[in-house]
């Protein structure tokens, strides 16, 4: 799924390039040819569609395994703000450590979580972008169709600073570049469950230690 969301963002974000240089946001700013999906803009429309349905149906795959295995619960909490302060600042001064790869650390699980709504969010202003009329209601959210190219852009631009924060944690960590490619170690899901309520709990019986004996002392009379 990783691989198969990494391949769909990287053809919306080439093809959205491709769609904003046709109808630009801010007069300042404007992508190069050289980055952009597509020749023309229809062309970009298209790959930008195709990518859609990919990200859409693979972000729901995801979600729904995410809720139903409990993986989300057991690596995305608890999380706290100390937490998150205290990695940060272990990441600025290059001593971000991350000896267990099957446990996220507080940076981690909250860029996770960040992303997964801006995820959502970007899917609904782009159905709205799309079907304004159809989508009417989803419109109404946004007050503009001015306002809806914004959020979607801003939304864009979340993504893409998450996947430069995401390439350089993980470059600061190089054991977990090999763990990116093959999907990483197996999860012990026993080792953090816990013990089930209906499994007696035998306590551990010591052995009684053996008292020596006084041996027996003849005595003449």
């Amino acid at each position: 799924m990783h691989w198969i969301n990494a391949t769909a963002i990287f053809i919306m974000i080439g093809s959205g390039w491709k769609i904003y240089n046709d109808d630009i946001l801010f007069s300042f700013l404007r992508f190069p040819d050289a980055i952009v999906i597509g020749k023309w803009a229809q062309y970009g429309l298209q790959w930008h569609f195709f990518g859609m349905w990919i990200f859409v149906l693979n972000g729901i795959a995801y979600l729904c395994y995410g809720i139903v295995s409990g993986r989300f619960w057991q690596k995305l909490f608890p999380i706290s703000p100390r937490e998150v302060f205290v990695t940060v600042g272990e990441a600025l001064r290059f001593r971000l450590r991350h000896d267990d790869l099957t446990h996220y650390n507080a940076v981690q699980k909250a860029l996770y979580l960040g992303v997964m709504a801006v995820g959502v969010l970007i899917v609904i202003s782009g159905l709205a972008l799309w079907k304004p009329v159809q989508f009417s209601e989803l419109a109404n959210l946004f007050g503009s169709f001015q306002n809806i190219r914004l959020v979607h852009f801003l939304c864009m631009t979340a993504i893409v600073a998450f996947i430069v924060v995401h390439v350089t944690l993980a470059l600061l960590v190089p054991q977990s570049l090999l763990a990116m490619l093959t999907g990483g170690p197996p999860i012990d899901n026993a080792r953090d469950a816990a013990p089930s309520a209906a499994a007696p709990i035998v306590p551990e019986i010591k052995p009684i230690p053996e008292i020596p004996t006084v041996p027996n002392i003849e005595t003449s009379h």
